[in-house]
């Protein structure tokens, strides 16, 4: 069976990054943190979430320091319970990276993102934005949705896919109830 296009360039991404990778990311991170590229690097996936390369579409490729999100130890005197380092941040470095991307570029929406790779010190991300006050947007009738009110920052309130697999909202389970979220559960008392 004949294969598409798609699947010969995800093909060549598994196979080529190592030695391609290290190269490209050496410029990364000499760029800024958070910079617009001219088309998505991994084009299947940009499509399969959604990308399309007309107006009112933008990439962003962002990077962010790896290491624990850790709250730093105390130097002076505590009860001995309260030392102990605690992890901070639940979320994931993608939806960390949305979220500044979505600070940075104010009048764009995060549709998606995927990861790119990662070497000693960073991870490396590519946003899809879009801009839905552009009239290609409006009238593009798989696209539009982004136009309402009710999507608006989209990254910092958790409804990217990265955001809901951050929240828990990725699978479904009778012992951990996540949904519609944990205060509305204590909320109705049930």
């Amino acid at each position: 069976m004949a294969k598409g296009m798609y699947h010969y360039i995800a093909e060549a991404w598994r196979g080529n990054f190592k030695e391609l990778g290290k190269e490209r990311m050496i410029k990364w991170r000499a760029s800024d943190a958070i910079s617009e590229v001219e088309k998505p690097l991994r084009l299947d996936k940009a499509r399969a979430l959604g990308y399309k390369a007309k107006k009112g579409f933008f990439v962003v490729r962002a990077r962010i320091i790896r290491g624990g999100r850790k709250r730093p130890r105390h130097m002076h005197g505590r009860k001995s319970r309260k030392q102990h380092e605690r992890k901070i941040l639940k979320m994931s470095y993608q939806w960390v990276v949305e979220q500044r991307a979505e600070k940075k570029y104010p009048n764009l929406e995060v549709l998606n993102s995927y990861y790119l790779g990662k070497d000693g010190k960073h991870y490396f991300f590519e946003i899809i934005l879009v801009d839905p006050s552009k009239p290609e947007i409006k009238n593009d009738k798989t696209i539009n949705w982004i136009c309402r009110d009710e999507n608006k920052n989209r990254a910092a309130r958790g409804l990217t896919s990265a955001g809901k697999k951050s929240r828990g909202l990725s699978t479904k389970s009778h012992s951990l109830k996540v949904r519609p979220s944990g205060r509305a559960w204590l909320r109705s008392g049930k």
